[in-house]
């Protein structure tokens, strides 16, 4: 079982930079494709993007050039670098884990997929 915990959210303005961590218990972080969701109230979980156990990334099309998704297995941690934020952007910011167990290519990109969820962290980004 893994325990996810996202951290670095805040207020930022437009413009602005964010990077958010999330933080998995266990020693089997590896072992899992890591994806990042968000949503925002009345809305449906949106894919912000995900990362192979073997390190390849995807993103939802809209974010690709703004976000970063990367991993350090070394500190069982997945990070998102956010840059040139926008309004649209605030929302509550989830990571996700699925466990795979060996060395791969694929992302998963739909969240009924992923395993485990961290609580979210929340993004705001001021006009």
């Amino acid at each position: 079982q893994v325990q996810l915990v996202e951290s670095g959210g805040g207020l930022v303005q437009a413009g602005g930079s964010l990077r958010l961590s999330c933080a998995a218990s266990g020693r089997t972080f590896g072992n899992y494709a890591m994806g990042w969701f968000r949503q925002t109230p009345g809305k449906q979980r949106e894919l912000v993007g995900s990362i192979s156990t073997g390190g390849s990334t995807d993103y939802a099309d809209r974010l690709k050039g703004r976000f970063t998704i990367s991993r350090d297995n070394a500190k069982n941690t997945l990070y998102l670098q956010m840059n040139s934020l926008n309004p649209e952007d605030t929302a509550v910011y989830y990571c996700a884990a699925k466990l795979v167990g060996y060395y791969s290519t694929r992302t998963y990109r739909t969240a009924n997929v992923y395993d485990y969820w961290g609580q979210g962290t929340e993004v705001t980004v001021s006009t």
